[in-house]
């Protein structure tokens, strides 16, 4: 990454890595370099803020949860899933999100191979709808990635041949957790009757 810091006075450099005189630069060019520069400069001091505000939220979090727990006879941490806190006039709404990035093991392809055998024998059934599912589920994207939520959804479907359970088994023993991230989001509404209207944090989102 190019330091502009090490840039000699009179020259701007190029995406190149080539030095070039500033007065040779075209002026909407120079204007341009500038304003970007203090865009960048004025977004890395707001993604700092955020930051610290994550942290802020996550701290203040878990020592509400902590204290409570206390109340209660309960000395550790809060464990895992959603949560959801209000102001005492609820017009204000805090919620805590756990949410798993998975990837699947080989037992997916015997997952697969079963599911492909039930699917055989039962097509005199008419089980046209359900074979067209199961094809979705286990088709891939443009990055070349199976669609996670369509394949556990799968498992939604209770059929009593022997190979769909050790099927759905199969699913749920290829799960592989890779992390987990936390998301906070806070929500505000005017009044009892008004639907909530998420605190925007996202630059889009404003």
């Amino acid at each position: 990454m190019s330091d502009a810091n090490a840039v000699p006075a009179g020259y701007m450099q190029d995406a190149e890595g080539r030095l070039v005189p500033a007065d040779k630069v075209k002026p909407q060019h120079v204007l341009e370099d500038q304003m970007v520069r203090e865009l960048a400069a004025l977004a890395e001091e707001e993604s700092c803020r955020l930051a610290a505000l994550k942290v802020n939220i996550k701290t203040s979090v878990d020592a509400f949860v902590e204290l409570v727990a206390n109340q209660y006879g309960i000395t550790r941490g809060r464990g895992r899933g959603n949560l959801t806190l209000s102001s005492y006039d609820g017009t204000i709404r805090l919620q805590v999100a756990i949410a798993d990035f998975i990837e699947f093991g080989p037992e997916l392809q015997v997952a697969k191979s079963l599911i492909d055998e039930c699917l055989t024998d039962w097509s005199a059934g008419g089980s046209a709808e359900l074979k067209l599912i199961v094809n979705d589920a286990f088709r891939v994207n443009k990055a070349g990635q199976l669609d996670k939520d369509r394949i556990l959804g799968l498992r939604r479907y209770d059929f009593p041949d022997l190979r769909w359970k050790k099927a759905m088994e199969a699913i749920n023993d290829a799960i592989r957790v890779q992390k987990s991230k936390e998301y906070f989001r806070l929500y505000r509404r005017g009044g009892a009757d008004e639907d909530f209207r998420q605190i925007p944090l996202d630059i889009a989102r404003v």
